[in-house]
């Protein structure tokens, strides 16, 4: 009992410490204007959360390590926030993660319910985050103990398995593609110098590839060219049919959607802390549990306000649960969390096992940073949710331009070469060409960001072990992962789960038969 007191003693004075360097004016600044710029960007269409992360990254430069990250954080809860408001609105997703939002948000909004809609997505989403963020704080001390045990086997599995969950990321029928993207991500990212021997990789003889491809540039011209690009080619432009009206729900309609909201929390934190997986997936699954568990399934998708809070409220709890990976294992969750991964390694924060000897008390500063990010959400959305909705009417001949010189300064602001402006564009139209081809491009951010702990991972364990890659199976926890990465190949592929599943029900027939 000492031994518990003496470490919630420490936990306590740890946190206060924390506290004093996050509830200063110009981080909590930060915070607000970073939360402002996302809900405004997960507002419009075309405009990602992992496009803005990427955009922004770079110009962190030149700011502190708290003010720089308080404003990525603000970003990434505010945009994926922010795309329940034109999902709801005009039944367009400005984020992928408020896809699922928009099949009960729409019908709302079409019968002038738009701002109780939205109302509702905004006060679900603040419960899915302070969920989340509890859950981070209780879980995540837990997962770093055990990546403590784990040497360079382990790490260069969990990257690879990282990229083999790709395939899990949409229809067995893409999962081939999905491996595809993230194996070219992995790819890129053993071009340069060799990290053991220095020897040069796929250089040609440009020195210039000496260095490798800039994570930063790569990731811009990966979800912010190529988004341009594809945003360009459309002609629909956007139509707002009805009024929101009023936004803050009445607590009676609320406290019916608590259960709902617990269940799709829990999915939301799991899935979300699942490599590759992310918040889009959590809401998805979050919104087929509460169809299926409700008494009223038949009104899903014309109107159901649990419909609403499971998909806001999932895909606002696997923010933190996207986190997870990252502090644990160095391992992202998401796009959008691969860009925080890349603005954490920027600043000199190196996540993973050694984290909290590194940075003790790091787990609360991200904790609390996203706890402000969260009231500004609710403040934010509830008070400005109308003119949010009015953003809707910007010409994209002004915005297209804007975001294509911010994609440029953003490239070259990191090491002020001209060089990551022409590996962003490259990087760009091989991105758009991919999407045109239908391949998700998720996957390539995480081989990019994956690739160099995959690689020296893999380099250290092979000298480990001098040549012998058998001594892989001598480890327990090596064994289980690469378990875990067979039968993710095995059931990700449409061909080869649909062969195990004939077998399997020509295999009870004729058991049937025989009894």
């Amino acid at each position: 009992m000492t031994n518990f007191f003496h470490f919630l003693l420490q936990e306590w004075s740890l946190l206060a410490g924390v506290s004093q360097g996050v509830f200063q004016w110009q981080v909590i600044a930060m915070v607000l204007a970073g939360t402002f710029l996302g809900i405004m960007v997960g507002t419009i269409p075309g405009l990602t959360a992992t496009m803005t992360l990427a955009l922004l990254v770079g110009l962190t430069y030149g700011l502190g390590f708290n003010s720089a990250i308080a404003m990525l954080i603000g970003i990434f809860v505010g945009a994926i926030y922010g795309g329940c408001i034109s999902s709801i609105m005009i039944n367009i997703p400005g984020t992928p993660s408020a896809a699922a939002t928009a099949l009960d948000g729409f019908p709302m909004a079409r019968r002038g319910e738009g701002g109780l809609a939205i109302g509702l997505g905004t006060v679900t989403s603040f419960l899915g985050m302070l969920f989340g963020i509890f859950c981070m704080v209780l879980v995540t001390p837990l997962i770093l103990r055990l990546a403590l045990t784990m040497g360079a086997w382990e790490f260069f599995l969990l990257a690879l398995l990282g990229i083999t969950l790709c395939g899990t990321l949409s229809s067995k029928e893409l999962a081939l593609k999905g491996w595809t993207v993230g194996f070219l991500g992995l790819l890129i990212a053993t071009v340069g110098l060799d990290p053991i021997y220095a020897y040069p990789r796929y250089t040609f003889g440009n020195m210039q590839l000496m260095s490798g491809v800039a994570l930063v540039p790569a990731l811009i011209g990966a979800f912010g060219i190529s988004e341009v690009l594809m945003v360009l080619k459309e002609e629909n432009p956007y139509e707002i049919k009805t009024r929101a009206g009023r936004i803050v729900p009445p607590l009676r309609e609320i406290v019916p959607l608590i259960p709902t909201t617990i269940r799709s929390g829990i999915i939301g934190v799991i899935i979300g802390a699942i490599p590759g997986a992310g918040e889009d997936i959590a809401a998805w699954v979050a919104y087929g549990v509460a169809k299926k568990r409700s008494k009223r399934s038949e009104t899903f998708g014309k109107g159901n306000h649990e419909g609403i809070a499971a998909a806001e409220t999932a895909n606002n709890a696997g923010i933190a649960g996207t986190l997870i990976p990252i502090i644990t294992l160095a391992i992202p969750g998401s796009g959008a969390s691969a860009m925080i991964l890349a603005a954490l390694v920027i600043h000199g924060v190196r996540p993973g096992p050694m984290l909290a000897m590194e940075h003790p008390g790091f787990t609360y500063h991200l904790a609390l940073l996203l706890l402000l990010a969260t009231f500004a959400m609710l403040f934010l959305g509830l008070g400005l949710a109308k003119f949010f909705v009015r953003l809707l009417t910007v010409s994209r001949r002004i915005l297209m331009p804007v975001i294509v010189a911010v994609c440029v300064i953003g490239s070259f602001a990191g090491h002020f070469r001209s060089f990551d402006i022409l590996v962003m564009i490259t990087v760009g139209i091989i991105a758009y060409i991919l999407r045109e081809m239908e391949y998700p491009i998720a996957p390539l951010a995480l081989g990019l960001v994956l690739g160099p702990m995959a690689d020296s991972e893999f380099r250290r364990a092979m000298l480990s072990s001098r040549g012998d890659v058998t001594a892989v199976f001598t480890r327990p926890l090596s064994v289980i992962i690469i378990v875990v990465i067979l039968g993710t190949l095995l059931f990700s592929s449409s061909v080869v789960s649909d062969r195990i599943r004939g077998i399997w029900l020509r295999w009870r027939g004729a058991a049937k038969q025989n009894s």
